[in-house]
């Protein structure tokens, strides 16, 4: 349990046995009536974000999210397979929970998974991450730097929109959050 006042920023809370995470938060005092504090929570799961405001010092149950690096291995059906760093244990989670990342999740790639009692919450991936495309239409004469994409499949199977003049073979960094293209290498 903690009190309101003493919330941060990444937090997470279990409300009504959902787990949220304190996006953003504020401590208000009006001038006439009680202090409160208006919150910005995202649910770990689906992602949706809510506002919520709470009393000055209303105590708010914590959830224990233990975060840990790990090395993605591989591909198990339905579901990755991923080594913590530090252990050697090996835990299963599954393609729901991995959701887009699978798109640019390389193997032997590090990891952030995130897991509350056991049980996999997310999977965090750098900000962005070196694939190299695997096939993508030749660019055409004339086709300069400036102006128009196509599109590029990259080593993970993902379609990733790249500048005409990227050719099969090339090595480009990619947005893990958007997908888009950030430059080569």
């Amino acid at each position: 349990m903690a009190s309101t006042n003493d919330l941060k920023n990444g937090m997470v809370l279990n409300l009504d046995n959902e787990l949220w995470s304190v996006v953003e938060f504020q401590h208000v005092k009006p001038g006439k009536g009680p202090a409160f504090v208006r919150t910005t929570l995202k649910h770990v799961l689906s992602g949706k974000v809510v506002d919520k405001t709470f009393n000055a010092g209303t105590k708010v149950e914590t959830a224990n999210v233990d975060k840990r690096s790990m090395q993605y291995l591989y591909a198990d059906g339905e579901d990755f397979v991923f080594m913590d760093l530090d252990t050697y244990d090996q835990i299963h989670v599954s393609g729901a929970t991995v959701g887009g990342n699978a798109n640019y999740l390389l193997p032997e790639a590090e990891v952030v998974v995130a897991t509350h009692e056991g049980e996999p919450l997310y999977v965090e991936l750098p900000t962005s991450v070196m694939v190299e495309v695997t096939y993508t239409e030749p660019g055409l004469q004339g086709d300069r730097s400036t102006g128009g994409t196509k599109p590029a499949t990259i080593e993970t199977g993902a379609t990733v929109q790249v500048p005409l003049f990227i050719t099969t073979g090339e090595k480009i960094k990619v947005d893990t959050r958007d997908g888009r293209y950030l430059g080569r290498s």
